[in-house]
């Protein structure tokens, strides 16, 4: 098993450097890039991603802009869009200011050098270092991730047993419900309902709106933090699980019958082994191979993407809504840093996952693998 990790750890190098690399080329057709964003906001014509993201040109294009005299009276013909009527030193200033000015190959590799070392640099628009930011917005994205997925699996894995155990029965069919009305409601408008229920003052005002801890969290006690923190997620993180556990239930359902129907199941049971033996000592292993292998795409895609609306609605300053901006801005050092720690962490958590079959199951044996 250690020399499989090794070898899986060696290829992370190789399919990170795939993912860099097939970005970047799209990247460079995208219209409106960096240059373009920075020519908007000096004419006044940008549109930021969202009414927090002002950080405008930042410094640096700013000084440029007062060594130039802030004359944009020069007409010529230029690449980018919007530039007509601004001088050609200005924006060989802007394209300097953003890397622009080298060749799309050397930018590349100067990245990947950098990237080695954790080094992003700094944001566009910003004016901070990108790591610095990504360490900022990460426990935000963690802490939301880590208590859905925990939850998600908590539920949806017992009840997805039961309802094959009784498959048929009343409890199936009443259980059958929830799971549809759970998989019709998208997680923000279950956000938004449990807001009107448990937020607003329209019914109760239990539970707060805004962020993971209140202002005064400092000032509280022990517990008092403890509870404080456990108020504020319960909205998100509630609204996360009802609008993602249907999938995960009805998929360990679904794997738990066909196993049942399998001949080692009859056999077993022919020996005079009771249920729950059977059950957990010979069809739990093989039936949550299936749903183990779907842990890495859910977990980020909570993570990274299904949360992006529920950091909106409740002012969570996470990793979803930071890469969102960061697109729509062209905000490249923060678009490519945050990919390459969503590669990173994918690629980590299959790792973990591969291991955790083992756990679940001892017979698979990864050393007889390639890869």
């Amino acid at each position: 098993m250690l020399a499989y990790i090794v070898r899986r750890l060696l290829l992370i190098i190789p399919t990170l450097f795939g993912i860099i690399l097939l970005n970047f080329a799209i990247v460079q057709f995208a219209p409106g890039g960096p240059v373009e964003q920075m020519i908007a906001q000096i004419q006044g014509t940008a549109v930021d991603a969202t009414s927090r993201v002002s950080g405008g040109l930042g410094d640096g294009g700013q000084q440029g802009i007062d060594r130039l005299g802030g004359d944009t009276t020069t007409s010529f013909e230029s690449k980018y869009r919007g530039a007509r009527g601004l001088p050609p030193e200005f924006i060989a200033e802007l394209e300097q200011l953003v890397g622009f000015d080298k060749p799309a190959h050397e930018r590349f590799f100067l990245m990947l050098t950098n990237y080695i070392q954790f080094d992003f640099g700094n944001s566009f628009f910003q004016d901070r270092p990108v790591i610095d930011l990504i360490l900022e917005k990460l426990p935000v994205s963690i802490t939301i991730g880590l208590w859905t997925t925990l939850f998600l699996y908590g539920i949806s894995i017992p009840l997805g047993i039961a309802k094959a155990v009784r498959d048929g029965t009343r409890f199936d069919a009443w259980t059958s419900v929830v799971v549809i009305a759970g998989n019709a409601l998208p997680s923000f408008m279950l956000a938004i309902l449990g807001i009107q229920l448990f937020a607003s003052g329209n019914f109760v005002d239990w539970l707060p709106l805004r962020g993971l801890t209140s202002d005064n969290f400092a000032e509280l006690s022990l517990l008092g933090k403890i509870g404080d923190y456990l108020m504020h997620i319960a909205l998100p993180v509630g609204a996360l699980v009802i609008g993602g556990y249907a999938a995960l239930t009805m998929l360990t359902k679904n794997s738990f019958l066909d196993q049942i129907s399998q001949q080692y199941v009859v056999t077993a049971r022919a020996k005079g082994l009771e249920q729950r033996r059977v059950l957990y000592g010979h069809v739990f292993r093989n039936a949550m191979l299936i749903v183990i292998s779907g842990f890495p795409a859910a977990f980020l895609s909570i993570l990274f993407g299904g949360a992006l609306l529920i950091e909106i609605i409740f002012s969570l300053d996470g990793l979803s809504l930071l890469g969102f901006e960061a697109v729509l801005n062209r905000d490249y050092p923060i678009v490519f840093g945050t990919l390459y720690i969503f590669g990173l962490m994918g690629l980590v958590i299959k790792l973990i996952t591969d291991v955790t079959y083992v756990l679940v199951d001892p017979r698979i044996d990864f050393e007889s693998r390639e890869v």
